[in-house]
């Protein structure tokens, strides 16, 4: 038999394989990924309190050198993570050595150089944890706890999306000026007894600065992604106009999403599904200013949404901003594993995990009491909007599994042909 011909008889059993595990063991297939998701969530539940601590057994390695292989293209940080408590503790304690102004952005922040050599970007504290941030819901300044509740909300969620984010003390005068570079330095000034600076970015103004408490500050500490994998930057399909009285077409239009679902990277691949789960992370939090968003450079779509810049969040616990969740209403899809996951955290499960999840960060209590009520009120609204979805479509439509699409096998398929032609 000639090669070819056995190219081709290997391909068509495989897609005799593959449909026949699609639609003859279907109902298998779910059940066994069901009882993973339920083992994945005590998993996680058992592994959830994080406590900050140095010492890192059986390595040589850096905390650094951990969490940089720890990135692949679908996920920040692995399931299991024995060596969190101590790259936290790191990111928490260890000495700076360089305090530079923020990369480019709207909010004020620094960017910090650690013991090692490790980037990490420092947002400083704006507001009291009982404090209401009134008006639009991107309004205000970045709040740095909503960083590190984000990142331990991403845990929760099984998303593993979020860069790691640890609260951290700061003693501006000690540990920043003497490290500063003259850019940084220049933006410092002292209001009353408090030392503060006002940085480099957008909205920056010497008029606004960020005090600490005489001379310690509180704020929020992100660990910088690896330079080996750069970041591209995206606009989002349900991001708004910026145009006074100018709605985007999402707004308008009940049919956006199948205009979506024709545009690459949404037509094929996880992205959209990416979209979906953001929509909740970010409805969840409070977070409407996600108007752009990154993944790996040269992805082709398959890299994962990065949950990137999440501080515009837990700024009114009583925002609910339902136009955040349009992904999820106007599309009618979710993840099989994502849906599971949201199940498993009502009836208070959620805010329960959440306070559990914070409880050791320097800076705890990270959140306060009716920011965790208002993020398990949030969840029974997903989890209305998706029934809603399923009594209109049904579950067979709603509900996507986690697998390969066949058009990316038959698109496999094809190259295979072409190959060997």
């Amino acid at each position: 038999m000639k090669l070819k011909q056995r190219v081709v008889l290997l391909a068509i059993l495989l897609v005799i394989f593959i449909f026949t595990k699609v639609f003859l063991i279907d109902n298998l297939d779910t059940s066994a990924a069901n009882r993973e998701d339920q083992r994945a969530f005590h998993r996680m539940m058992t592994g959830l309190r994080v406590e900050l601590a140095p010492k890192l057994d059986h390595t040589l390695q850096s905390p650094w050198e951990i969490a940089a292989q720890w990135v692949v293209p679908r996920e920040v940080y692995p399931e299991e993570t024995p060596e969190l408590g101590a790259i936290m503790h790191a990111m928490a304690t260890k000495k700076i050595i360089k305090a530079d102004v923020g990369y480019k952005g709207t909010q004020l922040k620094a960017l910090l150089i650690l013991d090692g050599g490790q980037k990490v970007v420092f947002k400083p504290k704006r507001y009291s944890r009982d404090y209401v941030v009134e008006g639009e819901p991107y309004a205000g300044y970045d709040r740095h706890n909503a960083e590190v509740a984000a990142f331990h909300l991403d845990r929760i969620l099984g998303f593993r999306r979020a860069p790691l984010v640890v609260g951290r003390f700061v003693n501006l005068r000690t540990e920043i000026k003497p490290v500063a570079t003259e850019q940084l330095l220049s933006t410092f000034l002292t209001v009353g007894n408090n030392t503060c600076f006002y940085g480099k970015c957008y909205y920056c103004r010497e008029t606004e600065p960020a005090c600490a408490d005489g001379d310690t500050m509180e704020g929020s500490v992100t660990l910088w992604l690896p330079d080996v994998w750069p970041l591209q930057k995206h606009r989002h399909p349900w991001g708004r106009t910026y145009r006074e009285g100018k709605l985007a077409r999402w707004e308008y239009d009940e049919s956006y999403c199948d205009a979506v679902k024709k545009t690459s990277p949404y037509d094929s691949g996880p992205r959209l599904l990416d979209i979906i789960d953001t929509s909740v992370f970010d409805y969840l939090i409070g977070n409407a200013d996600r108007h752009h968003y990154e993944s790996f450079q040269d992805d082709e779509g398959a890299s994962m949404l990065i949950l990137l810049d999440n501080a515009k969040s837990f700024g009114n616990p009583s925002l609910d901003e339902r136009s955040i969740l349009a992904p999820l209403y106007q599309c009618c899809i979710i993840r099989v594993s994502t849906w599971n996951r949201l199940n498993y955290l009502k009836n208070g499960v959620l805010k329960s995990a959440l306070k559990s999840a914070m409880a050791h960060d320097p800076i705890s209590p990270v959140l306060s009491d009716p920011h965790l009520d208002a993020v398990d009120q949030r969840l029974l609204s997903v989890l209305a909007t998706v029934k809603q979805c399923t009594d209109q479509f049904g579950m067979d439509t709603v509900l996507v599994e986690d697998r390969m699409p066949l058009s990316h096998l038959f698109s496999s398929l094809k190259m295979l042909f072409v190959g060997h032609q």
